[in-house]
């Protein structure tokens, strides 16, 4: 398959809830997460199984509480992008807030085997960093590890933020890069 010209992009809401269930649900999709590790609360947290997460995520959905963005060919779902407040995650890392700043958090991207290399995850930041900035962020984290990483390769790789302007402040653990985009 060539590049992915033709793309629009979607936050998820209710009109389009059933698309982001159609990515995820898919083979090799992140059905047993629901892109809700880092936004459980503690309660939430004692129930991983995957019928729960997805449970979680449509109660944040039905309430209106922003989580992502579904990158669309046509009317098919091809990607997703979990954007949103730092403040509805559970501490990623990063810095404390400066007076003023508005942060975001990028904290995972899922893009269909089939899909990847064709310059989609670039895409997905881009538009990512756009959404925040329109939503009034000042601040964008993302979480990125290095190519080689055993693990967290869901929060993206290094080189493609760096390309993009974002510049490492810290560490969180052994393995994610903490990199900020100003807005």
């Amino acid at each position: 398959m060539g590049e992915a010209k033709s793309l629009t992009f979607r936050p998820v809401d209710r009109s389009n809830w059933a698309d982001f269930e159609t990515l995820f649900d898919a083979p090799g999709g992140p059905k047993s997460c629901w892109c809700m590790v880092w936004r459980t609360t503690p309660e939430e947290g004692r129930d991983k199984h995957g019928h729960a997460r997805h449970r979680q995520m449509a109660g944040r959905v039905e309430r209106g509480v922003p989580i992502g963005l579904l990158a669309y060919e046509g009317d098919a779902p091809i990607g997703w992008v979990s954007i949103a407040p730092r403040d509805t995650y559970r501490r990623l890392g990063g810095p404390e807030a400066r007076p003023g700043d508005i942060i975001w958090s990028l904290a995972c991207m899922f893009i269909p085997r089939q899909r990847r290399g064709q310059g989609l995850s670039e895409r997905l930041i881009t538009t990512a960093a756009n959404h925040a900035r329109k939503a009034g962020a000042t601040v964008l984290e993302a979480y990125p590890v290095d190519e080689e990483a055993p693990s967290y390769r869901f929060m993206g790789f290094v080189p493609a933020f760096e390309r993009l302007g974002f510049v490492e402040v810290g560490l969180a653990g052994a393995r994610r890069h903490i990199m900020r985009l100003t807005l």
